[in-house]
C-alpha cells in the first residue's frame, strides 16, 4: 500500500476554473495545433503539465509585494531587494537582472564564448545550447553514462564524469574551454540531481586547470532536497544551507526564477568577478534593459525577491513539492508504466521508446505520445526527445538521443494530488491501447528550437 502523501503546506485562497472538454473537441484542437502540444490554446487544456516554468502559484506575500512596485527607470528599490536576496541566499556579490533565464544565457554566451570554443556540460538544455552555438561554441556532453539509461536507478544521474572532462581538456586545451556549464536537477535527464561530492570534485579539477564553473541555478533548491535525502553527511543540514554550499562551488550562475523562485517571469546572471560583471552589465543594457531592471517591472523583481526567500524559508515547501512528483511517479511505476528512474525533481518523464516500442524514432514517439495523451484526457505534456534534439548541423539529419521522453512537468503550488490521480489514470488507460498509435510525420519545422513551432500530421 502506498504511503499517504504529505499534506500541502499552504491554504488555497484563490481558485481558477478549468475547462472540461469532450474527446471530439480535443481531437479537433490537436489537429488544429499540428499535433504539437505547444500550439494548443491553454483554455483548451484541462491539466497543464507542459512546463513548470513560470506556472507556479504565487503567495499572498508575493502578490502584496507586487503592489509595492517601484517602476522608476533607474535604481528601483525592488532591484536592490532582489539583489540582496540573491546575495543572502545564493552568495553571489554581483547581480544582473534579466527577463528570464534565456536572457542570462544570452549575456553569458556573448561575454565568454569565442568562435571555436567548447562548452562542457552535464547534458544539454535546448536554449542553452543554441546560445552557445550562436556565439560560436560547441556543446560537449560530460554527464555520467547512467543519465542516458532510463532504467538505471542511480541516485545522482546529474553527476559529471570527470574523466570525460579531463579527456576533453587533453584534446582541445583548457584555453578553448571558457567555462563548464553545470545544471542542477538536470531537465533533459529527467530532473536528475548532481551530488555535492561530485561538485566538489569538479571544483578541484577546474581549479587545477583554471577553469570557471557556471551553474544553471534554476532547480538548485530541488537538487538540495535530493542531497539532503540521499547523500551522507547532509541529513541534519537545512535546505538553505545546502543551497548555499552548492553555489559555493560555482563562479557564476544563470537563473530562470520561473522555477525555484516561484514567479511567472524573471531571471538573473550573478557572479563574484567584477570584470565579468562590468562586461555583463554593458550587454544587459543593450539586450535586456538598464542594469537595475533588466527587462523586468519593479513589481516582478519584488515577487522574485520574496520568492527566493520563500523557496528556502523552511524545508516543508520543497519536501511537499518533491513528494507530489513522487506520488505521481509511484502510481505509474505500480501500473508498469516505463518512466525514468529514479523519479526526478520537477516532473515525470515517460520513456516513449518503451511505451511505444513499435514506433521508430523517426516517427517521433514522444511527440506522438504527448498528442495522444491530450486527446485521451485533456492533460498536456511536452516532448523531450528527437524533436527537441534538432538536426545535426553538418549532415542535416535528425539527432536521435538515447532518451526519447514525454515530460509531465508539475507546476508548483497549483494542482492537488486529485489532479495527479487524473493524470495517472489517463496515462494508464492510454498504455492499454498504445498499439493503436502509429507515429507522426513532420510537416513544418523552424531552423532553431523546432519543438516550439514544428507541426505534424498523423501517420
Amino acid at each position: 500500500m502506498m504511503n499517504a502523501p504529505q499534506a500541502e503546506p499552504f491554504k488555497i485562497k484563490v481558485v481558477e476554473p478549468i475547462k472540461m472538454t469532450t474527446r471530439e473537441y480535443r481531437m479537433a484542437a490537436m489537429k488544429e495545433a499540428g499535433y504539437n502540444t505547444y500550439l494548443l490554446k491553454s483554455e483548451d487544456v484541462y491539466i497543464d503539465l507542459l512546463t513548470d516554468s513560470g506556472t507556479s502559484a504565487m503567495s499572498d506575500s508575493q502578490w502584496a509585494g507586487m503592489m509595492l512596485g517601484d517602476e522608476a527607470y533607474a535604481g528601483s528599490r525592488n532591484f536592490f531587494n532582489m539583489e540582496k536576496a540573491v546575495q543572502e541566499v545564493y552568495g553571489f556579490k554581483y547581480v544582473i537582472p534579466t527577463h528570464q533565464g534565456r536572457g542570462a544565457e544570452h549575456i553569458l554566451s556573448k561575454c565568454a564564448i569565442r568562435q571555436g570554443d567548447y562548452i562542457p556540460g552535464n547534458m544539454y538544455f535546448p536554449s542553452t545550447r543554441v546560445h552557445q552555438e550562436l556565439a560560436g561554441g560547441t556543446f560537449v556532453d560530460i554527464i555520467v553514462d547512467e543519465a542516458h539509461e532510463p532504467d538505471v536507478n542511480h541516485p545522482f544521474k546529474g553527476n559529471v564524469d570527470l574523466s570525460k572532462l579531463e579527456k576533453l581538456i587533453a584534446e582541445v586545451g583548457a584555453k578553448r574551454i571558457p567555462y563548464i556549464h553545470i545544471a542542477t536537477c538536470v531537465n533533459m535527464a529527467g530532473g536528475q540531481p548532481i551530488s555535492m561530492a561530485n561538485l566538489a570534485g569538479l571544483r578541484e579539477l577546474c581549479n587545477k586547470y583554471k577553469l570557471r564553473i557556471v551553474l544553471d541555478n534554476t532547480r538548485t533548491v530541488e537538487n538540495a532536497y535530493f542531497i539532503k535525502e540521499r547523500e551522507p553527511g547532509f541529513q541534519n543540514k537545512s535546505i538553505k544551507e545546502i543551497v548555499r554550499e552548492i553555489c559555493s562551488h560555482a563562479d557564476a550562475v544563470t537563473m530562470s526564477c520561473k522555477k525555484d523562485s516561484l514567479v511567472n517571469i524573471g531571471g538573473f546572471l550573478a557572479m563574484n568577478d567584477e570584470h565579468f560583471y562590468r562586461k555583463a552589465q554593458s550587454l544587459c543594457i543593450i539586450y535586456e534593459g538598464l542594469h537595475t531592471y533588466g527587462g523586468l517591472a519593479g513589481r516582478d523583481m519584488e515577487a522574485v525577491a520574496r520568492g527566493i526567500y520563500e523557496s528556502v524559508a523552511d524545508d516543508f515547501h520543497i519536501a511537499w513539492r518533491i513528494e507530489q512528483v513522487q506520488y505521481l511517479g509511484e502510481r505509474l511505476i505500480r501500473a508498469g508504466i516505463p518512466i525514468v528512474l529514479p523519479v526526478g525533481g520537477h516532473g515525470i518523464f515517460i520513456d516513449a521508446k518503451k511505451f511505444l516500442s513499435h514506433v521508430s524514432q523517426d516517427k517521433f514517439p514522444a511527440e506522438t505520445l504527448a498528442a495522444a495523451l491530450y486527446v485521451e484526457s485533456g492533460v498536456r505534456g511536452m516532448e523531450s526527445g528527437t524533436v527537441s534534439a534538432g538536426r545535426d548541423k553538418k549532415t542535416g539529419e535528425h539527432k536521435y538521443p538515447k532518451l526519447e521522453l514525454l515530460r509531465l512537468a508539475i507546476p508548483r503550488r497549483v494542482y492537488t494530488n486529485s489532479h495527479m490521480n487524473v493524470v495517472a489514470d489517463a496515462v494508464i488507460k492510454l498504455y492499454d491501447k498504445r498499439k493503436a498509435l502509429k507515429g507522426l510525420k513532420m510537416t513544418f519545422e523552424p531552423e532553431e528550437m523546432r519543438f516550439f513551432h514544428a507541426r505534424f500530421e498523423n501517420l
